[in-house]
């Protein structure tokens, strides 16, 4: 599939997650905060598509506000908001691959709603990294990019089209957390061939005026936008990941 194409299919997507209604509800048993999955229908009447005819529902990940667990390190009902964020940063780079997001309200308010990516549950970094730990290089450069805070075994997915998927990015941006991580194989590796450049147009993008600093600017405060483009600097500049501490730098639990 073309590059033209796969954009196509993303905005469609952020259409649906935007626009469609919660059909079911379930609570996801796995999440620290509150999650549910949702199953989403077009709205039908006047209020229906063109392309939503005969399509299929879809599931998504839906994270309300009001369901966060209050934290030291990050302000209260922002965890959406930095998801939402994570995902444009991604969104503009290129890499890594993060299921398409959106912040909309929804049977408990306000909150993130997250395509739902079919994978294979039994997989995480831990069973992963032997067999294809290249391909994890992507989401470990991009969580020194968005300074990480919580990027565990179990936050990254192997889908079922063979791609490595990063999720969970909420706790993110804020220059004053631990950055947190179990990917330790790349400290103080270099960053993948053409890191520079897409930081280099990424940082393009965050001057005052372009659309994608404008949209950040309504989730992140202008400290965590200046820190944001400061590691992205640095990165260029050292072109290797920063050391890790195990002491400091790892999350808790691993998955």
């Amino acid at each position: 599939m073309s590059d033209s194409k796969l954009a196509l299919a993303q905005s469609e997507v952020l259409r649906r997650l935007k626009e469609w209604q919660p059909d079911e509800m379930g609570l996801h048993p796995d999440g620290s905060n509150y999650v549910f999955v949702l199953k989403l229908r077009p709205p039908g009447g006047p209020k229906s598509h063109p392309a939503d005819a005969g399509a299929s529902p879809m599931h998504a990940i839906y994270k309300p506000a009001k369901g966060e667990r209050p934290l030291h390190d990050f302000p209260y009902k922002t965890l959406h908001l930095r998801e939402r964020a994570s995902f444009l940063v991604s969104s503009a780079l290129g890499w890594p691959h993060m299921p398409p997001l959106v912040v909309r309200d929804g049977p408990h308010g306000e909150g993130s709603v997250q395509q739902f990516i079919e994978h294979d549950p039994n997989q995480n970094f831990f069973t992963m990294r032997d067999s294809c730990l290249p391909e994890f290089a992507p989401v470990a450069a991009f969580d020194v990019l968005v300074h990480n805070a919580d990027r565990k075994g179990g936050a990254v997915l192997k889908g079922k089209d063979s791609r490595i998927w990063a999720i969970d990015n909420a706790l993110t941006f804020n220059p004053y957390a631990r950055r947190r991580t179990v990917m330790f194989e790349f400290s103080e590796e270099p960053y993948p061939p053409g890191t520079a450049e897409s930081l280099r147009r990424l940082l393009q993008q965050l001057q005052p005026g372009h659309v994608l600093r404008d949209e950040l600017s309504g989730l992140l405060d202008d400290t965590e936008l200046v820190a944001l483009m400061e590691r992205a600097e640095q990165m260029i500049e050292s072109g290797i990941h920063p050391r890790l501490h195990p002491e400091i730098n790892a999350p808790w639990p691993f998955v």
